[in-house]
């Protein structure tokens, strides 16, 4: 099994890992470590690839796997149930693990220099746009350069073509968003996700920001991409707090 871990200054009782789409027993366009159970893959499979990845990473519980809607909800991993919608989930207390889905979506970390809070959020650009990043770190109890972030592969921008309405609806929030698009062709643009979700944690004075260098489309040996092949796996972003 492929593991991506965050190159990140967390404290040691803080835990995180991506999967690639390696290492599992999916079979077809879900090949192989598909974790998604909503995307039309055989259940058996699923549940098989989601034990194959607790014992890998010798998770201390079962992720709570939330039903992500592309929103700004955020949850609480202590109080919430399986299933619940939400695109993002904090915990304060070890052992409990936090996770996200994603397929081309940006999946963020967080978490606080003390190593007392982690988050899991996945930010696609509705949720980055409604504000899921800021939703997210107003659950930490501390100054915005007490947090550290990092973002996990995504979409590229040699990649993420949209539509006028998306340019718009960013750079209607804020202006600097403009550097973050290039003209692609007649009304549509190439949309830099990674500096997108740079510039909220810049405004939100986010301490330290790792990762963003990778694109799920363009490399299709490690990461499922939802815009390359339509109908395919996902990938898991996970946090936790060592209970030991």
């Amino acid at each position: 099994m492929n593991i991506i871990h965050p190159d990140w200054p967390a404290p040691s009782r803080v835990k995180a890992a991506m999967t690639t789409r390696t290492g599992g027993v999916s079979r077809g366009q879900y090949s192989s470590l598909n974790l998604g159970g909503h995307v039309g893959d055989d259940p058996v499979d699923v549940r098989q690839n989601r034990a194959l990845l607790q014992s890998a990473l010798k998770l201390p519980g079962e992720p709570l796997w939330l039903q992500q809607v592309h929103g700004c909800d955020v949850v609480d991993r202590e109080q919430a149930s399986a299933g619940c919608e939400a695109d993002a989930i904090c915990a304060t207390t070890p052992g409990q693990v936090c996770a996200v889905l994603t397929a081309d979506c940006l999946p963020l970390l967080f978490c606080d220099r003390l190593g007392t809070r982690v988050c899991a959020v996945h930010a696609g650009w509705r949720g980055l746009a409604g504000g899921v990043i800021e939703a997210a770190l107003r659950r930490f109890d501390c100054p915005g350069d007490e947090v550290l972030a990092w973002l996990g592969p995504a979409i590229g921008p040699e990649k993420f073509e949209v539509g006028e309405e998306v340019r718009k609806r960013f750079v209607d929030q804020n202006p600097e968003a403009e550097v973050a698009f290039r003209p692609a062709s007649s009304d549509h643009w190439l949309a830099d996700i990674y500096l997108l979700a740079r510039q909220r944690l810049a405004q939100c004075s986010v301490g330290f920001v790792g990762g963003g260098q990778y694109c799920t489309v363009s490399d299709p040996k490690r990461f499922f991409s939802y815009r390359r092949d339509g109908m395919t796996g996902r990938l898991a972003s996970l946090i936790w707090i060592d209970p030991d």
